[in-house]
């Protein structure tokens, strides 16, 4: 449901703690902080999630381009691009931040497009310098490759955005009427020049699901468990989140001996629900006992075996925080994020009562729910065996279409179809529809990458399999819809793969493959001997007790073909056994 920014109402609990007016149409939170320096923060609902694969880092982009102008400088700012928002924020002296404010809308108003391309490679240099991290790939597997699974993928927007459509981005997102302003000071400063057009109010993206079914878990790498889940957003469940932590750490790391980092985190995703996310780091040869241990301490918890100390010495922790200076001042990010995503606004006094309130059967049921919903990455070998289903690996169903057999392996084979592609292998298809295409990257080679929506991929190199003329990729270009086509720059020759030589199948076994064939061909051609002379036999014996002789035609080939049948027995039994040497 989206919520009115200007509506004074949901900020009833912050009366006589934190102001609130408006700066040039965009609602302003503020509250005094001791000391001289001033922090001030500019929120848009605007991120990652609400971006498309074949656009992904337009808002990052925004976002550079926005802070060109300040240069070089001695202050103390930055911007940020998560999934639900962009963040500006600076701190300073008054003076310095309202320069900084100033600034930043300015360069909203008038982005400076001949920046364009140096900031796409900025982007791309700080994408392949931050590396994925732990638990990177699973926002794709539970979301898809849109919405909150862009996380796991890289800025793909980077190379084909174009400045007319960076500069809609920012005209119809970074707006006052999509943005929150937060200052650390008992009055909005004078001089802020803060004019954004008039837009709209954009709620949090919808979250879209790639996972049928859950609890379930993918393949990761060596060294590091990490699971996720979606929870409703609450008190108990962020209670909960410290809760698994510390269980995680004396289990994993005290106890066992197992993990150094053991730890669970509780992130807002939007206004209705959090992400709760529990990692353990592990040696390779300590990874199965991390596993077990990891997955133990989660199932003791959904069981219920929660002891009312875990509870209360969690619940001191956070209470703690209410005894912190400028009380108001602190809280200012939260509460503003709160009122942009349309969250309600608790104040110290109800959520210290609701942290009161909670009980350890609260938390037995936020276990049982993390458990119901988690997916769980895992190195080595699966978890089944603990009541988790593998991930889909595979499409549902393949297209029809012209049949194209992989150089390298003859198993393998690409299909072109007028409703999209299947990578059909011999464990199952990987398919990409053409109307739920997220992106396709071309080269001027002739290279195609399809990303489905549902994170499934497919990618065509005319130079790994049979017959990609240039007619079929004309046709495959025609059928995916052009907003979700990234062009590619051309390739060095030696970037183009090419096929690898086929390594020959050993010849042990290919005898083994030869020696069961033949064998099969015996046992057939005995139990046909066999039959056709019972058969023959029968014959004769019947017309003798009719009083009638068989006639010797009749005879004579039933003798022959059966000559014959134990001939070819005997010659395939032969060749059985030089299979076999």
């Amino acid at each position: 449901m989206t919520t009115d920014l200007h509506d004074r109402s949901g900020l009833a609990a912050l009366d006589g703690l934190v102001s609130y007016t408006t700066t040039q149409g965009i609602p302003t939170l503020y509250a005094a902080r001791s000391g001289h320096e001033v922090t001030a923060g500019l929120f848009f609902r605007v991120g990652r999630a609400d971006e498309t694969l074949a656009t992904a880092g337009i808002t990052h982009l925004v976002e550079h381009l926005a802070l060109h102008r300040l240069g070089l400088s001695d202050l103390h700012y930055n911007g940020a691009t998560a999934n639900a928002y962009t963040l500006f924020h600076v701190t300073g002296s008054e003076e310095e931040v309202v320069t900084y404010l100033n600034s930043v809308c300015a360069g909203l108003r008038d982005l400076p497009m001949d920046r364009l391309e140096t900031e796409k490679e900025i982007l791309r240099t700080e994408a392949a310098s931050r590396g994925g991290g732990p638990g990177s790939p699973l926002a794709l597997w539970r979301y898809g490759a849109q919405g909150y699974g862009l996380s796991s993928y890289n800025e793909l927007g980077t190379w084909g955005l174009t400045p007319d459509r960076v500069r809609h981005w920012a005209e119809t997102r970074f707006t006052r009427d999509n943005a929150v302003l937060w200052i650390t000071s008992d009055r909005v400063p004078e001089g802020l020049d803060l004019g954004l057009p008039a837009g709209t109010r954009s709620p949090a993206p919808a979250a879209t699901s790639a996972l049928p079914v859950t609890p379930a878990y993918i393949q990761g790498d060596d060294g590091q468990v990490v699971l996720t889940s979606v929870l409703r957003r609450s008190t108990a469940a962020s209670v909960f989140a410290d809760v698994l932590g510390r269980a995680l750490f004396q289990d994993l790391r005290q106890e066992g001996g197992y993990s150094y980092t053991a730890e669970a985190d509780y992130s807002p995703r939007d206004a209705e629900f959090a992400t709760l996310t529990a990692y353990a780091d592990a040696l390779p040869k300590k990874q199965d006992a991390v596993v077990g241990g990891f997955v133990d301490t989660l199932a003791r918890l959904r069981a219920g075996r929660i002891e009312q100390s875990e509870l209360d010495s969690v619940r001191g922790k956070l209470l703690k925080m209410y005894d912190a200076p400028d009380l108001g001042a602190a809280g200012l990010p939260s509460y503003a994020l709160s009122l942009l995503l349309g969250h309600r606004i608790l104040s110290p006094e109800q959520h210290r009562a609701e942290l009161e309130a909670v009980t350890v059967a609260d938390l037995h049921e936020v276990a049982r729910r993390t458990w119901d919903g988690a997916l769980l990455q895992v190195p080595g070998r699966g978890v089944d065996w603990a009541g988790f289903t593998l991930a889909p690996q595979y499409s549902p169903a393949a297209v029809t279409g012209t049949r194209h057999t992989s150089l390298e392996d003859d198993r393998v084979t690409l299909v072109i179809g007028t409703e999209g592609v299947t990578l059909a292998t011999p464990k199952g298809p990987v398919t990409v529809r053409y109307d739920a295409c997220a992106a396709m990257t071309t080269r001027p080679d002739g290279a195609r990458a399809l990303t489905g929506h549902d994170g499934f991929a497919v990618t065509v190199e005319p130079t790994l399999f049979e017959g990609i003329t240039a007619e079929r990729v004309a046709a495959l270009d025609a059928a995916v819809p052009a907003e979700s086509v990234v062009p590619m720059p051309a390739r060095d020759p030696e970037q183009i793969p090419r096929p690898r030589e086929r390594t020959p199948e050993p010849a042990a076994n290919r005898r083994t493959a030869a020696g069961w064939g033949w064998a099969a061909l015996v046992v057939l051609l005995a139990v046909l001997a066999v039959a056709w002379a019972s058969l023959g036999v029968y014959l004769i014996v019947d017309r003798i007790d009719e009083g009638r002789i068989p006639p010797i035609t009749g005879t004579l080939g039933i003798i022959a073909l059966e000559v014959a049948l134990l001939r070819w027995t005997r010659t395939a039994n032969r060749r059985r056994k030089q299979a076999r040497v």
